[in-house]
């Protein structure tokens, strides 16, 4: 389990470059949401933002394009664009409320909207700023992330001490609609932007949750939200409880300093949990493997859109590597913490114990554009180290363990229970 794959030595030089690239990819965050809430670039710069101001758009002189994707015979009528913007502002009943601006944004949006693909999404120069502040760490809100789950705007994970989690609400519900406005027509940017808000105030959501015939009313006052990555404790024989939030900018020098004080207590056994972490960077979920996982060893396979596969590897570090682990996952683990999961149970046959994972199998990368504006693009899907793909299917733990609302209100946790069990086990 600890040899080294000497036939791989080479391939991990050649992805080294590759690798860097990768880690700058965002592993969409959902983080969308924590909450957060491509460039319909039509073929020139300076020009377009001075006619912009005018309200004077027209760039082509030729009203069909040749698509560059298959089928090659397709070509795209720009021109069919360019007459409904001459038409609004023609025949539009208040022309003076049009803003140019605003309508390319808007028209960009719409492209993107077009993919059906939740994770793809423009972000305008404010709604940059912001995603920026996020990932960071602060925002002001609720503290829960968001998906899209079989169509339906879904709770991915309230944040740990948040006031989502405080209000009751939990992975898996689905949000029908936000202060009486329904959800069926919103991206998660959107949907995000109408639940964030100053500190203080008040949303109301409408959720439906799981097995449940009757929906729900939660009020919800928001708050500043300061994201912490890692939490440590030690339980009963010196067992390390060891959780990880998310993965964000400060996520490996928090779980350096939390490993540290697991060896320096000489801990026999370690539980992970990954329980409603909703995801975050990828090369911090990466780093937070080499951790357990021998350098060079597979940690993910993104695959991209024609098929080509990448593996990125583990980095060396492996002081935890012979302390014993299991891992908790449930419904709002995603993305990078499915990727952690499943790096620990394919190379090192760590147990996973809790629900199936949510299923956030895709790797987004963010482009900022010239004006303060960035997009953020589905680029690839990734697979576990045995070629499992992720998206939409989730991983399955080895023990499959309910935690219900009545051990959620009551303080027991059956699922932490069933992980010391096992560790006790595996020490004996």
């Amino acid at each position: 389990m600890h040899e080294e794959n000497e036939a791989k030595g080479q391939d991990m030089v050649n992805d080294e470059e590759n690798n860097r690239r990768l880690f700058k990819r965002y592993f969409s965050l959902f983080f969308v949401a924590f909450l957060l809430i491509g460039s319909f670039w039509l073929g020139y710069t300076s020009g377009l933002r001075s006619e912009l101001a005018d309200q004077q758009i027209k760039p082509f002189s030729t009203a069909l394009v040749e698509s560059k994707y298959p089928p090659k015979d397709v070509s795209v009528d720009f021109e069919l664009f360019w007459k409904v913007w001459d038409l609004l502002k023609e025949k539009y009943v208040d022309q003076g409320s049009l803003d140019a601006q605003k309508m390319v944004y808007g028209a960009i949006r719409g492209m993107l909207k077009a993919t059906e693909d939740p994770y793809t999404s423009f972000f305008d120069p404010k709604e940059s700023k912001t995603f920026t502040q996020d990932i960071e760490g602060s925002f002001e809100g609720i503290g829960a992330e968001l998906g899209i789950k079989d169509e339906i705007l879904t709770v991915v994970a309230p944040l740990e001490g948040s006031p989502a989690q405080k209000a009751g609400l939990m992975s898996g519900d689905k949000i029908l609609s936000i202060d009486g406005s329904m959800t069926s027509d919103l991206t998660i940017d959107q949907a995000v932007d109408r639940i964030r808000g100053k500190r203080g105030t008040e949303v109301t959501l409408i959720i439906l949750r799981k097995d449940e015939d009757e929906t729900r009313e939660i009020k919800i006052v928001r708050e500043v939200i300061e994201i912490k990555s890692v939490e440590i404790e030690f339980k009963e024989d010196n067992i390390a409880y060891l959780k990880i939030i998310q993965f964000g900018e400060k996520t490996t020098k928090e779980f350096n300093a939390a490993m540290n004080q697991i060896i320096s207590r000489n801990s026999p056994a370690i539980i992970l949990d990954l329980r409603n972490n909703p995801g975050g960077f990828l090369d911090k979920s990466v780093e937070i493997a080499s951790r357990f996982i021998p350098r060079g060893k597979v940690v993910v396979i993104e695959e991209d859109a024609s098929g080509k596969r990448e593996n990125i590897y583990s980095t060396g570090g492996d002081r935890l590597s012979g302390i014993k682990t299991v891992v908790l996952i449930n419904e709002g683990s995603a993305s990078a913490s499915e990727i952690l999961a499943g790096a620990l149970r394919d190379n090192m046959g760590v147990k996973l114990v809790g629900k199936k994972s949510f299923g956030k199998g895709s790797v987004q990368e963010l482009i900022p554009l010239m004006d303060g504006s960035s997009v953020k693009i589905t680029v690839a899907k990734w697979l576990t180290p045995n070629g499992e793909h992720i998206m939409d299917r989730g991983i399955e733990p080895d023990f499959d363990v309910e935690l219900t609302m009545d051990d959620f209100e009551n303080g027991r946790d059956p699922q932490s229970d069933k992980a010391l069990e096992i560790l006790r086990e595996m020490l004996k």
